[in-house]
């Protein structure tokens, strides 16, 4: 039997990020050197990562990261199999260089991030393939949200799920100026409520008119009266943009007020906003 103890099975863990058994094996194949030991779960590992595809990566984290003078921000999800990975510092320290990565590079989509180099001679997909390794779970970058410097006020909220958990749901949003006040709450609001768009001009007219189509076929299945159809088709409509319209939909704090009416109240307007929430 290889000769090496506990503390060195707990040294490879975290120098490889590796389960317990496949240590102690590594261990056992490199007769205790722990050197040999991180070379052989790498190869290993690597060799895994196809072996991971086809798996779910349904957990994970959702980080961000903010200029000091609030004019840029960024919002990262960073996605692996299990709570118990997206725990750990490991993968917390990735997701949040990936985040640092975004902001500095700007890339214009994912495809485009993940061809860049986030070190030298390594590219962002090359390091995520080594998360893969070394984490033995499958992890995924596939979403990303960043708003570059406009003049605008960035702030960002994040919500955990759990309070043992990474948060799970991140908010990015832009003021046409200062209010750290109203740009949390408005973020807030996101997070529980998940308005789809900013305002009514921001849904594309087809979806519009389905739901159009849909109010009025509802209505006379319904047996209303033909000469009420406008009207009701038209109130069922304004209920289908107070469901996915930000400004339009009520106050979480105060439903007797719309979000653009408690905006408008704190003398400020919203640009822009992204949600992200891990496996959705």
């Amino acid at each position: 039997m290889a000769n090496y103890t506990a503390a060195d099975v707990k040294k490879l863990r975290e120098l490889t990020g590796a389960g317990m058994m496949d240590c102690k094996k590594a261990l056992d194949e490199a007769e205790g050197d722990v050197d040999k030991a991180v070379e052989l779960l790498r190869v290993k590992g690597q060799k895994g990562v196809a072996k991971r595809e086809g798996r779910n990566a349904e957990n994970g984290a959702v980080v961000s990261l903010i200029a000091e003078d609030h004019t840029s921000g960024v919002l990262l999800e960073l996605k692996c199999e299990t709570d118990f990975v997206a725990k750990g510092e490991k993968f917390q320290a990735a997701a949040a260089a990936l985040a640092e990565h975004v902001a500095k590079t700007s890339p214009a989509d994912v495809e485009t991030l993940l061809a860049s180099e986030i070190e030298p001679g390594k590219t962002v997909q090359a390091y995520v393939d080594e998360a893969n390794a070394n984490l033995g779970e499958k992890i995924v970058l596939d979403r990303f949200a960043q708003f570059p410097a406009d003049g605008g006020y960035m702030a960002v909220y994040l919500h955990r799920t759990m309070p043992d958990l990474p948060p799970q749901v991140g908010v990015l949003v832009e003021l046409d100026k200062e209010n750290a006040e109203a740009a949390k709450d408005v973020a807030q609001h996101i997070a529980a409520f998940a308005p789809k768009y900013l305002t009514r001009e921001d849904v594309p007219a087809d979806i519009v008119e389905n739901e159009r189509r849909v109010a009025e076929a509802t209505s006379r299945e319904e047996g209303k009266p033909e000469a009420a159809l406008p009207k009701i088709v038209e109130g069922r409509v304004n209920g289908f943009f107070k469901e996915v319209t930000l400004l339009d939909q009520p106050f979480a704090k105060d439903n007797k007020k719309s979000v653009k009416k408690v905006l408008d109240e704190a003398g400020v307007t919203l640009k822009r906003f992204a949600r992200i929430r891990v496996g959705a």
